[in-house]
């Protein structure tokens, strides 16, 4: 007796993890406890960081613009070259207070947030 029947199976594993990496973006996603207190710590450990690094590349190139005066890079007069690298310096020089003072205020409103979810997950696992 002959079975006329073909059975093909056909298996793919890369089309297979693009299949699921495609529905894996359209299934609602729950935030965890745990996903929240990491999202609240990593929003603490860089706040600030913008905001100071501008500053801080900005002062620098001001500077830099100064010193090119400074060393007659650019034809121009040596009252320039002062007045460009003092208010390089000028700017750069706060650019880590100001990083402290937004980091610290941003920890200062975040702490109850942080110590509850914290304390929340403490006790799950007790």
């Amino acid at each position: 007796m002959e079975n006329n029947k073909v059975f093909t199976y056909r298996y793919s594993a890369k089309q297979n993890a693009e299949v699921e990496n495609i529905r894996n973006k359209y299934i609602p996603k729950q935030v965890s406890k745990l996903d929240m207190l990491k999202e609240l710590d990593r929003r603490v450990q860089n706040a600030g960081l913008v905001q100071s690094l501008v500053l801080g590349i900005i002062g620098c190139l001001i500077f830099g613009v100064g010193m090119c005066f400074a060393l007659d890079v650019f034809a121009g007069q040596d009252f320039m070259a002062v007045i460009l690298c003092i208010l390089g310096a000028a700017i750069m020089i706060p650019a880590y207070p100001v990083y402290r003072h937004i980091y610290e205020k941003t920890k200062a409103e975040l702490t109850p947030e942080i110590l509850r979810l914290s304390g929340e997950l403490m006790k799950q696992k007790n």
